[in-house]
Parts: C-alpha cells; structure tokens; sequence
C-alpha cells in the first residue's frame, strides 16, 4: 500500500514542477519541460515498482506530463509551437542517448564507482532504445494532429477536457503499442506482453485524466510578455 499513496503524491508533485516551471519561465519553460522529461522519463522507466500485485515501470507519469505540454502549446500558442517542442524534445533525446553511450566506452580509473551503475541506467539495449524514439516521434506528432482536429470538433473554452483527454488517450495507446512491439515482442509470451501493455496503456489512461485539471490551471495562466 505504500507504493499507491507514495505514488498519489509522487503524480501530484511532478505535476505541480510542471506548473511551476510554467507559472515561472512561460513559454520557454514548457520547452526546458519537454527537453528535461524526455531524459528523465527515460531514466524512471528502468525502475519497476509493484502496486497491489501489479509490476509497474516508472516514467509514465513524466511521459504523460509530456503530452500535456503539447496539447497547452497547442492550446495557448498554436500546434507549430507544439510541433517544434516535440521536435526539441526528439533532439533532447537522441542527443542524450548518443552522448550516454559514448560516455560509458571511456575506460573509468581504477578509482571509479560511477561506471556500473550509469551503465545500467543509460546502457539500454538497441531495441529498448529504438522502441522508445520511434513510439515518442509517432505518438507526440500524432497527439499534435488529434489535438488540432479536436480543437475544430469541440472549439470551446470549456470542452478542453475532451481535446486533451481525446488526443492524449489515442496517443498513449499508440505510443504503448509501438514501444511495446519493438522492445519486447518475440521476447515476453504474448500473454506477459499483453499484461505490460495493458498495464502500461492503463495508467497513462488514469495519469492524463489525473492531469487534466493541472492544465486547466495552466491555460489561466497570463503573462506580461503575451499580453
């Protein structure tokens, strides 16, 4: 039980930095957002956590504060703003993941004691690495394009809780769908690969509809410099 609760606080306070570097940088800060998840999210995921008898990958709530700042982008300043963030957030992570790699071919001195533990966090096998940039280039430009054809179904102020939720729950599923073929199809028996798609799908599902409110409080926001 101790997993669920630290979990409930641990959604509520990566939301609330999403705010906050909102409230605080603007613009701006929704692309340093972009650019900071990317690699962070891709670190949390190779921790796993149990949740009432359900094995679960870190990440998710970092990948879905993601989508969320796309669909405010899109929201705010036009879907060419949130097209170019996930273009940044792109870049942000091949330029990690290349530079990571390159990091751990250095031979460490005998007096190192990084070189192991960076190794299991950024040494990730080709497969994970091309499943996670291929499932983020097609399932963010994909939750651009929903989020603009929503915008035109349901325009209102206050129907942005169908854009959001209806863009990023398709894109979710996309996303879990790719990564999950490409990493772990033909290695897990499908049964165990269904469980960790279902499992992953299912949380984004409950993460963006968690998220939902805190971009509601984000789109109030109101800046001098955009007046």
């Amino acid at each position: 039980m101790f997993n669920l609760g630290w979990g409930a606080v641990f959604v509520l306070v990566t939301y609330g930095f999403f705010l906050l570097c909102y409230r605080l940088f603007g613009k701006k800060g929704l692309y340093a957002w972009i650019g900071v998840a990317t690699v962070i999210a891709n670190i949390q995921v190779t921790k796993t956590i149990d949740i009432m008898g359900i094995v679960l990958t870190l990440g998710n709530t970092m990948y879905v504060s993601m989508y969320l700042t796309s669909d405010l982008l899109n929201e705010k300043y036009g879907p060419g703003e949130a097209r170019k963030a996930v273009w940044f957030g792109f870049f942000t992570l091949i330029m990690t993941t290349v530079l990571m790699q390159m990091v751990l071919y250095f031979d460490p001195a005998p007096t190192d004691f990084a070189q192991e533990s960076m190794a299991k966090l950024f040494g990730l096998l080709p497969r994970l690495a091309l499943g996670s940039l291929t499932a983020y280039f097609i399932s963010q430009f994909l939750d651009v394009r929903l989020y603009s054809w929503l915008r035109k179904v349901a325009p209102g102020r206050n129907q942005l809780w169908i854009r959001t939720n209806g863009s990023s729950i398709i894109s979710s599923f996309v996303d879990t769908l790719v990564f999950c073929t490409i990493a772990f199809a033909f290695i897990y028996p499908w049964d165990v690969w269904l469980e960790i798609f279902l499992t992953t799908y299912i949380i984004k599902f409950v993460l963006t509809a968690v998220g939902t409110p805190f971009l509601y409080a984000a789109r109030s926001f109101k800046f001098k410099d955009e007046a």
